[in-house]
């Protein structure tokens, strides 16, 4: 890790959603073994399909299919599959709740005045409806899903947009995420990180990360800034 000087001198705070704000991962596991269920294919352990989770659904339907990190599926079977995985996704989508002390952070943050946003590799379809049927929504200035802009995490593009939107440098723009994607989009980009330890990062320990700091949750945040 490399920590820096703090608190750190922040503008504006951007938060990824998959394993940082919410957990996702039991929906997405059960939707995924659904799909293989109808396919005719065997389950897999919500353990081994927690460690796909974080480069969107595509990656994800692919893992499940495979079984393997790297190996590309049978175009057609992807094909197939990704449909009826969409459709047990969008039933279950709801089911998912924030993790502990999320709430608690968010209104913190928002209280000492900044800014927030939301960066997620979760395509809008998805994104939206979530954000807003939990209740989250009206935290965030800006959400960036991984379809909005050309690129998404770990392209650096997500965050530098942020950085433009919120008019602050990208130095003074602070990403909380919980993944080796999250730590090279913040890397690439050149703004700090700050990451929780509960979330996806293919079953590796954050620790292990290039961040500032690993924090049990998000009102670890606060004491680690101040406003820029």
């Amino acid at each position: 890790m490399a920590y820096q000087d703090f608190p750190l001198a922040v503008s504006a705070i951007v938060i990824d959603l998959d394993g940082t704000l919410l957990h996702t991962a039991p929906e997405l596991a059960e939707s995924a073994n659904r799909m293989l269920r109808d396919m005719g294919r065997p389950p897999v352990s919500q353990d081994l399909l927690m460690s796909y989770i974080g480069n969107g659904i595509h990656w994800l339907v692919k893992r499940a299919l495979t079984g393997d990190m790297h190996a590309e599926p049978d175009a057609a079977l992807f094909d197939q599959a990704l449909p009826i995985f969409e459709q047990h996704y969008t039933a279950l989508l709801l089911q998912s709740k924030p993790f502990p002390n999320v709430i608690k952070g968010l209104d913190a943050m928002k209280a000492a005045g900044f800014r927030l946003g939301c960066i997620t590799n979760k395509v809008e379809r998805y994104t939206t409806p979530l954000l807003k049927g939990i209740g989250m929504a009206h935290y965030f200035d800006i959400v960036l899903a991984g379809d909005t802009l050309p690129e998404k995490k770990p392209h650096p593009l997500p965050l530098l947009h942020a950085a433009k939107f919120f008019g602050c440098t990208i130095e003074h723009l602070l990403l909380v995420g919980d993944s080796l994607s999250d730590a090279q989009a913040a890397r690439a980009a050149g703004c700090p990180i700050i990451c929780v330890p509960y979330g996806y990062n293919h079953g590796e320990p954050v620790e292990t990360l290039n961040v500032d700091a690993v924090i049990p949750d998000l009102t670890g945040v606060l004491p680690l800034i101040k406003p820029n």
